[in-house]
């Protein structure tokens, strides 16, 4: 039996598979960037309504966080949640805004109510344009000429609350849920469309490496 091998042939369709594999590799380093912001968006999202459901379940630990009377509302939030991009990935911040609804029985706004009650700061209230300081305390109206010192304004439970429930979030919820559930986890160990384009990447090389690697990547957690 004799076999009549083509060199050339066989030398051209390996150079295009190693071309195409890292046409692949190209393709996901580039599209990383628009699948971390895709990511970004999602996830800023899910925590912003983990966070208020946890308010509406737990409003005594996170009613610091909203404007007064209205715990796990979207529209009463005093938190912004953002996200950056950089070469070590997905970096997540927040940030505690300033109040601008009145509680009942006052006359100004407690302005830094979410950074004051999650830190845990005591307050001492004075009055400003006048020698007698009203307040409410236990539903009585209270009228008193000196300072009133207040060592916990959100109560025990509200100090570092937010940072717990953003804790909870990623260390449980999105890293043992989330990424499980929707399929993302198991789509970014099972490249398959790499396998599923080798036929044509041996035909086209590099430049279709590129493109299946960009848009696998890309398009990864979008449903």
């Amino acid at each position: 039996m004799k076999v009549i091998m083509n060199n050339a042939a066989f030398k051209k369709d390996m150079k295009n598979i190693i071309d195409y594999s890292i046409g692949f590799l190209e393709g996901v380093k580039v599209g990383k960037t628009p699948f971390l912001n895709n990511m970004g968006i999602m996830t800023k999202e899910l925590l912003e309504q983990y966070i208020d459901s946890n308010a509406r379940v737990n409003p005594e630990a996170l009613h610091h966080i909203y404007e007064w009377y209205k715990v796990g509302s979207p529209d009463a939030r005093l938190y912004d949640i953002n996200y950056t991009i950089s070469n070590l990935g997905l970096s997540f911040v927040s940030t505690l805004k300033q109040s601008t609804s009145i509680k009942d029985g006052s006359s100004v706004p407690f302005y830094n109510k979410a950074k004051i009650m999650e830190e845990g700061s005591p307050v001492t209230i004075r009055p400003r344009k006048s020698n007698v300081l009203v307040f409410e305390d236990g539903g009585e109206t209270v009228f008193t000429k000196g300072e009133v010192f207040i060592e916990s304004p959100g109560g025990p439970a509200t100090k570092g609350a937010f940072e717990n429930v953003v804790n909870t979030f990623f260390n449980r919820y999105f890293t043992q849920a989330f990424l499980r559930t929707s399929g993302i986890s198991q789509y970014l160990s099972n490249p398959v469309v790499y396998k599923a384009n080798l036929k044509a990447g041996k035909s086209s090389g590099k430049s279709r490496g590129y493109q299946v690697g960009y848009r696998w990547i890309a398009n990864a957690g979008i449903r």
